[in-house]
């Protein structure tokens, strides 16, 4: 999905968010945001982009001006903290259920809400479990997924942000004792916003349940691009019978590329946004499958 009018906002928000996550004081601050603001997508001057692919840009920025190639370690291993810490109640709201995977899904999906780029994702997370656990998959979407599944020997999932991946490892999980596949997740090379690098797959026992690897990607992309990853991925991905994507970036990005994915990928994230809730139809803040095969 390339940019919308929508995005620019909401990037500008990102960025902010971000920024007041650094020890940098007000002034580093406020001449950062007017070099973020000289960005040519977010005045408008290049609509032919994804949005993962301008906060690229915004983000090169940050780690130059902080000088540190990960700005947000900290926080994200406080996500990690906090997903984990969670993590009992959800293995056993998994085990009691009458569908597991379809419990497992859903919270995967829902664990995308915790997410330190979101405004208010603090109030969101908190409330998200509870208030929308019983909101209702769409049937026959998840049944297409279940199918796929059982079918599936060789699976790539492809992560999201720190926090996220504890329900990520979750569904991984529940997948294996169904299935049994081989299964591959894949996370940033480069650190980008709080999204999951391979240290912070290791820091919740990701590795212990699945090949861990990293993308490839040369710089901080909150999304994936087949044609900027390493070749072992790429690899991966046309011997894989299923495709797992996880979140936003990774939709807006791998949706430019689904030709190449020859129609065996399902995205799981939630409807954050306006742009979401038209090109899906559904509501704000509701759970999204969608299965491109």
């Amino acid at each position: 999905m390339l940019l919308e009018a929508d995005c620019i906002a909401c990037i500008l928000r990102m960025s902010v968010a971000a920024l007041r996550q650094t020890p940098l004081d007000e002034t580093t601050i406020r001449e950062l945001s007017t070099e973020i603001l000289e960005i040519p997508a977010l005045r408008g001057l290049d609509w032919n982009k994804t949005s993962a692919e301008v906060i690229e840009d915004v983000w090169r920025k940050i780690v130059k001006k902080t000088g540190s190639s990960d700005p947000l370690r900290s926080a994200k291993s406080n996500q990690n903290k906090k997903g984990m810490d969670l993590y009992p109640d959800l293995q056993q709201m998994v085990n009691e259920a009458v569908d597991p995977l379809y419990t497992a899904v859903k919270l995967a999906i829902l664990g995308n809400s915790l997410d330190l780029m979101v405004a208010d994702s603090a109030v969101i997370f908190e409330n998200s479990i509870k208030s929308r656990i019983d909101v209702p998959l769409p049937l026959e979407i998840y049944s297409a997924f279940k199918q796929q599944l059982s079918a599936s020997k060789h699976l790539v999932y492809f992560g999201d942000n720190a926090g996220e991946i504890v329900f990520d490892k979750l569904l991984i999980e529940t997948i294996i004792e169904s299935y049994s596949p081989e299964i591959v997740f894949v996370v940033r090379s480069v650190p980008t916003l709080n999204d999951a690098t391979l240290r912070d797959a290791r820091s919740i026992g990701l590795d212990k349940i699945a090949l861990v690897i990293e993308n490839g990607i040369d710089g901080p992309l909150p999304g994936t691009i087949l044609k900027r990853s390493s070749n072992e991925v790429n690899d991966l991905v046309r011997r894989s019978d299923l495709i797992i994507s996880k979140g936003g970036g990774n939709f807006d990005t791998l949706d430019e590329e689904r030709e190449d994915l020859q129609k065996k990928i399902s995205f799981l994230l939630l409807s954050k946004c306006e742009p979401y809730y038209r090109h899906f139809g559904v509501e704000i803040h509701q759970p999204i499958i969608a299965n491109y095969y």
